[in-house]
Parts: C-alpha cells; structure tokens; sequence
C-alpha cells in the first residue's frame, strides 16, 4: 500500500509525513531540498559500510525523502527536481545502491524508478543509460525478490510493458540484438532449435517476466499482461517478432503449462460437501463415493489452488494467440503447444486413464471438459479437438502445409514424441464411446458432462466423430404442422402420465420456453443458419472457425452407435444416480439444439412413417372445402373470373393445407420416442407395485417446490466449468444450504421435527422397489409370432425384465420428477425449434 500511496501523493507513513517539505516550498526551494538530500545519499553510498543495518536504513530514509519530494513536485507545474534526475542521471546511483541493498532499501529504489517512469515530461524510458542501469537493477535484484516487495517489483516491470506498448519508438533501447543470432539459429540441429536461443541479454525484460507469468494473484496477472503486450509489439517491429519466433518463449510457455497439468491429481473422485448436501441427492439413494489411494477430491485446497493455476496459465496462453498479430509468432506457440502439451501430456493421460483404478477417467475427462469450457479462441479449440478426435488438416496451400509439417516433424523429433501413440490410433470419440459403457456412474457423469460441453459449444466437432451423421438431400420430407402438434400432444400426456397430473406443469413450461430460447439463440451453429453476420475473423481475414462454415443439414441415423449408448442410459434411467440423469438429459437436449441437425427419424416421428388412413375425416374435410367453394362462387357471382387452371392450383393448394393440418397416425417409433415411451409404461406397472405412488409424487413436488429446486436444477445447462467440481453443478448457483427444506438437515436425519416433510421423507426413504428395466430397441412382434401382441390389445400388462437391485422409493420418485421435467423440457424445445428454425411444413 506505501507504494500506491506515494504513486498518488499519499505520506506513506508518519514518519515520512513529518519530513515533507511544507506546502508551501517554491519549486526552487523543493530543487534545493532535494539536491541536498541527494549530496548526502552519495555522500552515505561512498564512505559508509554498504552491509551495515545503519547505513541501509539510511539509505532508506533518503530514498524516500527523494521520492516523496518528487511525488509533490507532480502536482505543481515546475518539474525542477525531475530535470535534474534526467540532466544529473541520478538513476545511475540509484541502481547501484538498489543491487546491494536490503529488502527495504530495494522497495524504495522501485517506488522511485516507477515516479521516474510515470513522468511524462522527461522521456526517461528512452534513454538508454536510464534503461541499463534499471535492467541492471532490476536482474539484480530478481533472485531477492520477497513478498516484502515482489508485488512492486512485478508492477514495475509492467509498467515499462506497458510503456513500450505506448510508445513502440522505445523498444530500440530495451531490446538489441546481440550478434547474429538468425545465421546461428539455421546452424542448429533439431534439438537446439526445439529449445531456442537462449538470448536472454537481448531482451532481459522478456524474461524477467517470464519467470512470474505462473504465479497467482495480482504478481502472475501482471506479469502475464506485461508479457502479453511485448508479444503485441512485435507486430511492429521485424527484428523481435523473429527473435521471439527463435527464442525460447514458446518453449518455456508450453513446458509450463504441461508442468501446471502434471500437478494435478491424476485421480479424482467427484463428493459433494457432507454438511450442506443439495437437497436434490438427499432426496435419493445418493452415497458418498469412497476415495481410492492417492485420488483428491474438488474440495480440497490443495486441489483448487492447482487448478486454478492451470486454468489461469491456460487464459493466459489464449490471451496471447489474441493479442499476437504476428502469424509466425502465433504458428510457432501452437506448434509448442501441440508437441508439448497435447501429444505429451493431455493425450498420453487420456491413453492411460481407466475406470478400475479410483478415478483416473474421471479426472482427464473432467480436465478436458474445463479446457475446453474456459477456451474460446478458434484456432487453440481446433487445434485441441482436431488432433485429439483425429480430424483432417483444415485446407492450405502445398507449401504451408509441407513447412507446417517439417516444422511438427522437426518438434516431435525434438521432444522424443515421433514413436509415440496418436489419435489415429485411438481418439477422443473413442474413450467417450468406451466410458460411456462403464459400470462406474462417476466415469459416465463425467463423460456425459464432456459430451454436453462438446455439443453444446463445439459442436460441429462432433460431426463425423462422435456423431456417425448423414447428410439430409435437399428433397427430404420436412416434418407436418399435424404431425408437431401431434408429438406435442404425445409428449404432453406423457408427463401428465408420469404423476397422474399436470397441476404445476404450466409454470414450469414457461420456463422451459425461455431457457430454451437462450439455448438455441446462443449456440453457436444459429448465427450462421440463419444468415446473421458473423463478425470474429482470426488474423488472416478467414472465418473464426472454418469447420463451421462448413456446417450442412444433416441427421442421425437410428441405429447410431451414440444415440444408442445414450437411449441404453435412459433404459436405465430410475437405477440411473440423480447426477447422471441430469447430466443425460442435458446431452440429449445439447444433441437437438443444432439448428443443422435434422431431428426427424431419431428424435420425431419421420414423415415415411405417416400413415393417413382414408376416412371419413378425411371425407369430411373434402366435404368442407367443396362448401366452401359454392358459398364463394354464390357470393363473387360472376362479377369474378378464374381460369380453370388458377381454380385448381388453388384447390390444390388449400387441399395440401389442410392435409398438413391432419394428426396422422405413426407406423413406427423413433429411439428417443420409444425409450420415453417404454419409461412412462414402467411407471405404470411401478403404481401397481406402489398403489399410493401419485400421492407420494405429489408430496415430492411440494417438497422441491418447497425450494425450488427441481426446474432450476435440470434446466441449469450454463455452468461455470468449476461448477462441476461442487454441488452447484446439480443445483442452482447459491448454497446447498438455501436449497434445502428447512429443518432437512440429513437424509438420515427425518426426524427433524421442524421439517414439514419429515413423514414423507422418512416412510420414502425407507421402502424398497425392485428395479424394472424394459425391453428396448427391439421392433413390436407381429400378432402370428408373438401372443403377447394380442394380450396388449386385450389389456393384459407388458411383461417386464426384472434386473438384479433395489432403489428406494425416494429416489424413485426424484428420478420421476427429473423425468417429468426433461419431458416438459423436451417439448419446449420442440416448439422452440418450430419457430425459429421453421423446420414444420404447413402445406
């Protein structure tokens, strides 16, 4: 703070208060104090023991007075004792006493150099010999730095940053070059050029600052941002923006990124806090997993403050790929970052992970899904998702694209990586495949919430990798307004099924609607489908992401291998934890919210499976139409004429209207539609197993609206990416504890004799259902091969397959509600879809 309170003509201390010149000293009078302060520091400096206490706190003491008198001379016109700083070269002294001075000494040599720099009448960062004895001061005294003064001491450095970044002129008198470091850069070999040159007396700054861009706190943010604006610089000069190209920055930046990943916990296993639990896993059969040896949990502190590092170091490096104009600069650090992070560490750890070994698929799913959370810059998302789910180079010239390969050649030789495996081999696509079929819920979870992040921010990366797509001919059948309402209808029952009512589903829904909108208005697929100007190029005017330009219709096939690792989850969806089932939900939401995604045939009915039987509805409306023509023609007369050929087109028109008004009756089922369906006929059979299952649903409905909690919780899909690491991933942003019914303190605490809901709580926790898993993807039986066709005409229950374990009722319940919720969810989208993508026809 005595810092800042010089900067702005604050005392600093008492002490430094009494000894301030009096207000009203004229500039001559301050230029004589001043001078005679001066005369006794070099007077102290030459003849008085540099390491004795007394003499350093001397040396203090005059420092001070110089600055304090300088800080004062600011606010007055006259800037007599800053001319004789720059005419006398006080700086010269005062790095040499600042080199060997004490801690305290140091600090008040920095506040002085920083009211020298700030000075705008005398250009003191020009001058050369200002400049080496600062960078002589300022390497000398790096390797003492304390916290006493090391916020200081970074400012400082920022601030000479900063001025340059002013005053490009300047950068000729901090950075020389030395020799001809371009004729010994070709002379290398591959290794030497991997490294760098280590050039640092070209450009001592760039390094003094490096050695702090990986620090927390406001040390590390401001180096970071010094360093960010010398990378700026070299768009305007030629010489630094090929020392930085040959130096060792994109070497030390990518090391120490891979440095910060190695520090985190190569297992993780997701907890939620054991005092304030979300209300949301109380209601369920939720356990607090059990920790493996040597796997951390998002609570400890050891943990965030890792990962906070990284994620910080991480900005960083996408901040200056942003800020760099220079293409070679910006080539080389991608480069670095893909041999040095991607394909030695981030890909070697997801080859390595496994769902047996206490979390190890945990953690690098969840690393990968809050990379690529806290990542917005085009070129470093393409270049993470391109290579790790294998995808073809992006279009470039022969010769870009053979330098660019000699040049990772030459890395990956470099850095030991060339025998190494790739994701040719094994992607991405491929782990969340595999982890999708794990026995362990915390592996799905995190895969689902990976697989949510990708669709719902990247996703035209899932195209082709994860999604086996197919392209959708320009003379595909587009969906009926007839059959929209129908599938709304559908979807409507099917939640009133679900609990016997639909008291409270109208709130909810507007809700929905509104969420929804935000879904599909914010993806990043909707500005260009719907023709929006795109305004984000990157440097070298082509769009901010290729790949999306690139988007066409398309859709899934129903035989997907995805959607049917996703519909497999929803077989199971009332065994399914509460964690998994929002996160499930949501993917499927994220899976529908492209707007070139075509959700005929996997999602909704198809309009090969409409079938319009020839009834007398279908008389009726001829019958409608022809009485409508005949009133027409009796009122117009003949004072109107239509060619015959006009008269039909119309007919035919109107005809056509009011065929795609008709509710037509569906041949056969779409996945999504089927696994709801099979889900909302479990319940049922449940009711007759639990013959006061509405009752206890209805009570369940109180009880989250008793904190609302339950809408928020399944429609909450705009997470901060270190939400997941807390409780506030399945729940709104506020505290577990506001989220609770009050006086619920445990779930194993019913008791609680302030809760209204401790009856129901306790008698619902307690009672025990087998679980029920229906048959899925599997067509009806025919009625010659199967009798059980006719015992469904006939009333007769479905038969079940029973699978081995038990649920509670509670957790019955809540996984109804979520149901309930995704379902409503489910037709908001529908509608949603319908008016701002107009993917229903109307004739």
């Amino acid at each position: 703070m005595d810092f800042w309170n010089r900067l702005i003509g604050g005392s600093g201390s008492s002490s430094s208060s009494q000894n301030k010149a009096p207000p009203s000293a004229t500039p001559e009078q301050r230029l004589v104090m001043f001078t005679r302060v001066w005369q006794r520091l070099l007077y102290t400096w030459r003849n008085a023991p540099e390491n004795d206490p007394n003499t350093q706190e001397q040396f203090r003491g005059y420092i001070k007075r110089l600055t304090d008198l300088l800080i004062e001379e600011e606010k007055r016109s006259a800037r007599l004792c800053m001319n004789f700083c720059y005419e006398k070269q006080v700086f010269l002294a005062l790095s040499k006493i600042g080199q060997t001075g004490s801690a305290a000494v140091i600090r008040e040599c920095i506040g002085t150099f920083a009211t020298l720099i700030e000075n705008e009448d005398e250009d003191f960062l020009g001058h050369e010999n200002f400049a080496h004895s600062l960078i002589a001061f300022l390497q000398a005294t790096s390797h003492k730095s304390v916290p006493a003064f090391e916020g200081e001491f970074v400012e400082l450095l920022f601030s000479i940053a900063s001025k340059i970044r002013q005053s490009p002129g300047i950068l000729r008198v901090w950075f020389t070059k030395r020799g001809n470091d371009a004729a010994d850069y070709e002379n290398m070999d591959h290794r030497q050029r991997f490294a760098g040159v280590t050039n640092k007396e070209d450009f001592p700054l760039f390094y003094l600052l490096i050695d702090y861009v990986h620090q927390e706190g406001k040390v590390g943010d401001f180096a970071r941002t010094g360093l960010l604006y010398i990378v700026e610089a070299a768009s305007s000069s030629g010489a630094l923006e090929r020392w930085i190209v040959e130096s060792d920055l994109a070497t030390l930046m990518a090391s120490g990124l891979g440095a910060l990943y190695s520090q985190l916990s190569r297992k993780l296993v997701i907890t939620h806090s054991t005092e304030d639990p979300p209300t949301i896993l109380m209601l369920s059969d939720f356990k607090m997993p059990s920790t493996a040896p040597g796997a951390e949990t998002p609570n400890s502190p050891e943990f965030k403050t890792h990962l906070d590092t990284f994620l910080s170091y991480l900005t960083f490096w996408q901040d200056i790929l942003e800020h760099c104009r220079s293409e070679e600069v910006k080539q080389t650090l991608l480069d670095h970052f893909q041999v040095l992070f991607l394909q030695q560490l981030l890909y070697p750890s997801l080859l390595e992970s496994s769902d047996v070994d206490g979390g190890s698929s945990v953690a690098v799913l969840t690393y990968v899904r809050v990379v690529l959370e806290t990542l917005d810059y085009p070129d470093i998302i393409h270049l993470i998702l391109s290579y790790l789910m294998n995808l073809p180079e992006r279009p470039e010239s022969p010769q870009s694209r053979a330098k660019r390969r000699q040049s990772l050649d030459l890395l990956s030789k470099a850095a030991d990586v060339v025998d190494s495996p790739t994701p040719a081999i094994y992607s991405l696509a491929d782990l969340i495949m595999t982890s999708l079929q794990s026995k362990s819920q915390q592996t799905v979870s995190a895969t689902l919430r990976l697989v949510s992040t990708i669709l719902r921010k990247h996703y035209q990366y899932s195209m082709h990798t994860l999604l086996k797509t197919v392209p959708v001919p320009s003379n595909t059948p587009t969906r009926t307004i007839g059959a929209h309402l129908a599938e709304m209808e559908m979807l409507f029952q099917m939640a009133s099924d679900l609990t016997g009512h639909d008291k409270n589903s109208s709130a909810s829904y507007d809700d929905h609607i509104k969420d929804c909108q935000n879904l599909l208005e914010g993806h990043p697929c909707t500005t260009k489908f719907l023709g929006l100007r795109i305004s984000s190029t990157t440097s070298d005017g082509r769009p901010a992401d290729d790949k999306l330009s690139m988007m066409h219709l398309h859709t899934l096939l129903p035989n997907d291998p995805f959607l049917r690792h996703i519909t497999d989850l929803f077989s199971s969806f009332f065994s399914n934890t509460v964690e998994t089932n929002l996160v499930l939900t949501s993917v499927l939401i994220d899976l529908a919210a492209c707007a070139y995604m075509r959700p005929e045939g996997w999602l909704f009915h198809h309009p090969d499976t409409y079938a319009y039987p020839e009834d007398s509805e279908s008389d009726a409306e001829e019958d409608e139409l022809e009485s409508m023509e005949n009133e027409l023609a009796a009122i117009l007369g003949d004072s109107v004429y239509a060619p015959p050929d006009s008269f039909e087109s119309d007919r035919r028109r109107v005809r056509e209207i009011m065929r795609a008004r008709r509710h037509p009756e569906f041949t056969s089922a779409p996945p999504v539609m089927e696994v709801l369906q099979s889900l909302v006929s479990q319940v049922a059979d449940y009711r007759k197993e639990v013959p006061d299952l509405d009752d206890k649903l209805m009570e369940r409905r109180r009880a989250f609206e008793f904190t609302e909690e339950l809408s928020e919780a399944v429609s909450d899909k705009f997470r901060n990416p270190l939400d997941a690491f807390t409780a506030r991933n399945l729940v709104r942003p506020t505290t577990a504890k506001s989220l609770r019914p009050r006086g619920l303190s445990r779930v194993t605490q019913p008791e609680a004799p302030s809760s209204p809901f401790e009856n129901h709580i306790a008698d619902t926790t307690h009672r025990r259902l087998k679980v029920l898993v229906p048959g899925l993807h599997k067509p009806p039986p025919k009625e010659d091969e199967d009798g059980d066709a006719m015992a469904a005409l006939m009333g007769r229950p479905r038969k079940e397959s029973r699978v081995q374990g038990e649920v509670s009722l509670s957790h019955l319940l809540t996984n109804i509600m979520i149901l309930q919720e995704f379902i409503l969810e489910l037709a908001a989208l529908t509608q949603t879809r319908a008016a701002l993508f107009a993917d229903v026809k109307f004739a």
